[in-house]
């Protein structure tokens, strides 16, 4: 008797889930994925730097070599654009066809498509006259000089931190197609493009230092602190931050900060000397306590 009764119920079930299928319960296998779904992209931030370390970060300095130890291609090059680098110079009231000057290459290898030289003349004590010149390698730009020292005098502010001297390093590196990309910049993939070690050093080298970077521990009687070896640091907004040591600079270590955007342009450079172990800090001011970061663009 209790089948008999049940087997009415169970039949109006049946009949009641094939009008209304959206009443049939879900199994674990209708809770898929529908077919058109789109999986939501993870967040980049846009940085024009690999956070790994690549091949340009086991070198901490940048090569320096004489005109006799250029290759023949790069000693030509350098022969047929001296009539561009003396008009060039002389926009900047550099006089290059006056006295005896001397150059150097500057070896970059974050930055390919150029070569890096460095002019000097010395006069003596106190008429010390420097500046860096870029030349494209294969005609895709233009010559540009950085000066450095007219007269052992900067000719604006110091060349480190000179808006002049980031212009042109930003304009060489779009020649290299390393700024200003279209669309947005995405994570470099590991080891690919330039290197941001190797990439701060040529800036410094170009400004008119000698870098030599500092390792996590530098030797001899002074030390710095771990903060001061290379650091590359991604702010949450995109963009990149490098620091490091420059150990060559006299009479003391130089910092050197460089502040990218997301497409690689160079926005600031700081250069000051460096702190040592040992030494007293000196008392942030009342400005310097209440001033809050300002977010690069």
């Amino acid at each position: 008797m209790i089948c008999f009764r049940t087997l009415p119920a169970a039949l109006a079930l049946a009949s009641l889930l094939a009008l209304c299928p959206h009443a049939r319960p879900q199994s674990p296998a209708d809770s898929t994925t529908p077919s058109n779904a789109r999986p939501v992209p993870e967040r980049t931030v846009p940085t024009p730097f690999s956070p790994g370390a690549g091949p340009l970060e086991i070198a901490r300095s940048i090569q320096l070599r004489s005109p006799e130890e250029m290759s023949e291609p790069d000693r030509l090059l350098e022969a047929d654009s001296e009539s561009s680098i003396a008009e060039r110079a002389g926009y900047a009231d550099i006089a290059f066809n006056q006295g005896q000057w001397s150059y150097r290459q500057l070896v970059c290898p974050a930055l390919p498509s150029h070569l890096f030289l460095r002019f000097t003349r010395n006069h003596g004590a106190g008429d010390v006259s420097v500046f860096s010149a870029s030349i494209p390698r294969n005609g895709d730009g233009r010559i540009r000089i950085i000066p450095i020292e007219r007269r052992s005098y900067a000719l604006f502010s110091p060349a480190p931190v000179n808006a002049l001297t980031i212009a042109a390093f930003n304009r060489i590196r779009a020649e290299d197609h390393f700024v200003d990309q279209p669309g947005p910049a995405p994570n470099p993939a590991p080891n690919s493009g330039p290197g941001w070690l190797g990439t701060a050093l040529c800036y410094a080298a170009l400004a008119g230092a000698n870098p030599i970077a500092a390792s996590e521990h530098a030797a001899g009687a002074r030390t710095f602190p771990s903060a001061s070896a290379p650091s590359l640091e991604i702010p949450a907004q995109g963009g990149a931050i490098i620091r490091f040591t420059d150990l060559s600079a006299a009479p003391r270590p130089m910092d050197w900060t460089l502040i990218f955007n997301g497409k690689g342009r160079l926005l600031k450079a700081t250069h000051s000397p460096a702190g040592i172990q040992g030494e007293k800090p000196i008392p942030p001011s009342t400005a310097e306590q209440n001033a809050k970061p300002i977010p690069s663009s």
